[in-house]
């Protein structure tokens, strides 16, 4: 009898922990951080002046929050981290649009709300915690951007990771112009 007790104190505590442990606030995503696009911000000004002579495009890059192993039913968390690339060395590339999607096609968050720019071969980065499991094995970023005729358009590409102690795991994706 003194045994059953023990078990349905032990159980009864369980159960508890497991009630508090439910009741914890959503936490922040770490590498979410609005204020990281601070030093980006285009100058609205110059860029009203040079608007009508930029060129424009839209890039599509596949993003992999998970991945399955072994079956459907086991999967794998990823960190992904997202470059921005302005491979020009003389000129200044603008991106109006940083939008991450689900694998359904849902949008999960903008970037940043107004346009940031990318100084000559400089590179910004977007992280995708490992913990983020909103955008699945299916998600995706649309990034519109413009730049002056005559310079490369830029290059996004995603790293996703993962360690397990000795074992790591990495792959990277690239980005596709859609228009």
């Amino acid at each position: 009898m003194k045994r059953l007790f023990k078990i349905a104190k032990i159980l009864t505590l369980l159960f508890l922990f497991g009630i508090f442990g439910a009741c914890e606030e959503k936490k922040e995503l770490s590498s979410y951080n609005p204020n990281h696009w601070n030093d980006h911000y285009a100058d609205p000004e110059a860029l009203g002046l040079i608007i009508d002579s930029l060129q424009s495009g839209k890039t599509y890059l596949s993003i992999y929050s998970h991945i399955y192993s072994f079956s459907l039913e086991k999967s794998q968390n990823l960190t992904a981290m997202v470059s921005l690339r302005n491979v020009s060395d003389t000129g200044t590339i603008y991106i109006s649009k940083a939008d991450y999607y689900n694998t359904k096609g849902e949008l999960i968050r903008h970037y940043f709300g107004k346009p940031i720019q990318l100084k000559p071969l400089e590179t910004v980065e977007i992280v995708i915690d490992e913990t983020d499991e909103q955008g699945g094995s299916g998600a995706n970023f649309i990034f519109e951007w413009s730049a002056a005729p005559n310079t490369p358009e830029p290059l996004f590409e995603a790293v996703m990771t993962s360690l397990r102690g000795s074992q790591g795991l990495s792959f990277i994706t690239q980005g596709r112009r859609i228009d």
